[in-house]
């Protein structure tokens, strides 16, 4: 039977340079109002973060993950600053030990005596066309400090001891709603939804 002339037309896609799927999985979610098929990257693309900045990583990731698929791809590169470390872990935050739980240890290790443990974390954002190139950039940024121990079990990666002061609790502590508004990714993202509509109307 032939379709239809007025047939709806498939929604979008976009790709998220990720593999996490947890990743893949908030992304869906913070993008839900657009309409949009959302879908990861191809399995085994492997791009490698040669950046000095968040934004540097995200751009290089959103262009390969569009080139390989054909789609609009949105990727992010996100971590943590401190200021006592010199604002490490910084772009090598999920290279900073073998696990979530590594890396934590090491963090607090380093700390170990400071005074100062302000923080913040922070996630860039690009946009890549079909073709490849990056044609929106946002940043998100979260303000807080580093706990001597972790505490929620919610949450992944720095989440237990990163502390929001606007909010009185840890990453870890929060729910996923309130995360998403005050959190560096959700606040990258109210940025990004309405220019990224205007993008894919």
């Amino acid at each position: 039977m032939a379709a239809t002339a007025n047939a709806t037309p498939p929604p979008p896609t976009l790709v998220i340079a990720s593999g996490n799927p947890g990743k893949v999985r908030e992304f869906g979610a913070l993008l839900a109002d657009l309409g949009l098929r959302v879908q990861p990257q191809p399995e085994g693309l492997e791009v490698e973060e040669t950046g000095t900045t968040f934004a540097a990583n995200a751009r290089l990731k959103a262009a390969a993950a569009a080139r390989a698929t054909g789609c609009w791809a949105l990727a992010d590169d996100s971590g943590l600053s401190v200021t006592a470390l010199g604002g490490a872990p910084g772009v090598h935050s999920a290279r900073y030990g073998a696990s979530d739980a590594a890396r934590i240890d090491r963090l607090l290790r380093e700390l170990a005596g400071s005074c100062d443990r302000s923080a913040r974390f922070t996630a860039a954002l690009a946009l890549a066309d079909p073709g490849g190139a990056v044609r929106l950039e946002v940043e998100g940024i979260c303000p807080g400090t580093i706990l001597e121990v972790p505490r929620g079990g919610g949450g992944f990666g720095y989440d237990p001891v990163f502390f929001v002061p606007e909010a009185g609790l840890s990453f870890a502590e929060m729910a996923p709603a309130q995360k998403a508004v005050l959190g560096h990714r959700g606040r990258a993202f109210a940025l990004l939804v309405p220019r990224l509509q205007e993008l894919l109307a």
